[in-house]
């Protein structure tokens, strides 16, 4: 079966009439694009004749925009999980909103989309420049945030007493997924209102997005913990430590870590099965670790291995809809010290579970400056009167993608070159499985 190349045009409200009011003198028209595939071996019969790829919409100020800055009344949220960088993001969108293009009246969403919801009775916040001004400095969401569907109509009516007309939704697939059912809703009643995603997963598995943001504060506190499990190993005979991290159907902050912090000698990722018995398994793999160099670190995301775990079977669900995990560390910690234990062999083994701490942390220099970008570009593309997509980096270049091309879960290529250096690194088995 053909793979479909995905249709990037970018939903407009209508003809661009207003002279920005943008200052710098830099403007980036809609024909400066760049290509969806630059190497011509992928390039499939989707595309359009003579084997030129499809293109894409580079993000930046429009020299015309949509909206009469005047009478603009914007709305943020942030929904799902914590990751370090959402404030970052909200005070960009804010200061770009406010001094770039004078917006005054900027809404903020308590508690994810819950707050566009009446019976949940939370109140609305009004963001200015003063209120968001230090909100960097902390960790979390100054907005908070929810889980779990709202009804779509009530939400697009919610936005519609409130006469909102860009909104910036800040979250990962499935923050991009109810975001274009928004936008869905919102054209079928013909409105004006801007729908625009900014891409928020600590997992990093977004489709097409080459990096979200907190990821590189994610990899930075893992280290952190990587050094400590490696410590606590060698300073015991046969010491083993075991850390468990973000990465629920992707190994993203598995495979990063650990070429950041080259002491890990085991990564468990879910694209990878593995076996605990036999000769290719988890145990054996270990036991041939320790008895050539006496001790080991595991690092192991929060979804790998779940096919064995005992109470997999029960399927249970969180208010997004995502499977309930079994936790892989703690089953991974009590068969390991079982299979020594039969073996008669004395391990040191020491668990570390950093994942709501890293969560939590406010963002590094790195992110900081990731999520002004994105901030500034999302409120660049409302004003443009961009609607139904989401701005985020790809292939190197900050670009405008459809919400529909982004709302799934991206995993890692075990075939590519990013596993095969961890296995480099680790010298772990390319199949620890029978």
């Amino acid at each position: 079966m053909e793979k479909k190349t995905p249709d990037f045009k970018i939903q407009e409200l209508g003809e661009p009439a207003v002279p920005s009011p943008v200052t710098s003198g830099y403007f980036t028209p809609d024909s400066k694009r760049i290509l969806y595939n630059h190497y011509l071996h992928n390039l499939d019969s989707t595309q359009t004749a003579g084997g030129i790829s499809p293109s894409i919409e580079v993000a930046g100020p429009r020299k015309m925009i949509y909206f009469d800055p005047s009478k603009v009344k914007a709305a943020i949220v942030t929904c799902g999980g914590l990751s370090p960088g959402i404030n970052d993001v909200i005070r960009a969108t804010v200061m770009g909103l406010y001094y770039r293009y004078g917006v005054t009246n900027i809404a903020g969403i308590r508690y994810g989309f819950q707050g566009l919801i009446p019976k949940y009775h939370h109140e609305v916040v009004s963001l200015t420049p003063e209120v968001v001004k230090d909100i960097h400095t902390l960790g979390g969401s100054m907005l908070s945030s929810s889980r779990g569907s709202q009804d779509i109509g009530e939400m697009v009516d919610a936005l519609c007493r409130m006469n909102i007309n860009i909104f910036f939704c800040i979250g990962g697939d499935g923050t991009m997924k109810a975001a274009d059912l928004i936008t869905e809703e919102i054209n079928k009643r013909n409105l004006k209102i801007s729908v625009i995603g900014i891409p928020k997963t600590i997992d990093n598995d977004l489709n097409l997005i080459d990096k979200t943001f907190g990821f590189d504060t994610a990899i930075s506190m893992v280290v952190n913990a990587i050094q400590c499990a490696h410590v606590e190993a060698k300073g015991a005979p046969m010491g083993i430590g075991l850390v468990k991290i973000m990465g629920r159907e992707s190994g993203h902050i598995v495979l990063n870590a650990s070429l950041a912090q080259n002491d890990v000698n085991i990564a468990l990722i879910p694209e990878v099965p593995f076996d605990l018995e036999g000769e290719q398994g988890l145990f054996k793999t270990l036991e041939k670790r320790l008895e050539k160099r006496k001790h080991a670190v595991i690092l192991v995301a929060e979804g790998a291995g779940q096919d064995l775990c005992a109470d997999r079977g029960l399927k249970q669900t969180d208010a997004s809809g995502n499977v309930r995990l079994s936790d892989i560390g703690i089953y991974l910690k009590a068969r390991i010290e079982e299979y020594f234990k039969k073996k008669r062999l004395e391990i040191n083994l020491k668990y570390i579970d950093p994942g709501y701490i890293i969560r939590s942390v406010s963002a590094n220099a790195s992110d900081s400056i990731y999520c002004e970008l994105l901030g500034q570009l999302a409120v660049h593309a409302g004003m443009a009167g961009k609607t139904g997509m989401v701005v985020g980096l790809f292939n190197g270049e900050y670009v405008h993608l459809p919400l529909k091309t982004v709302a799934f879960r991206r995993k890692v290529d075990t075939g590519g070159n990013l596993w095969m250096r961890v296995l480099e690194a680790t010298g772990q088995p390319v199949l620890m499985k029978n």
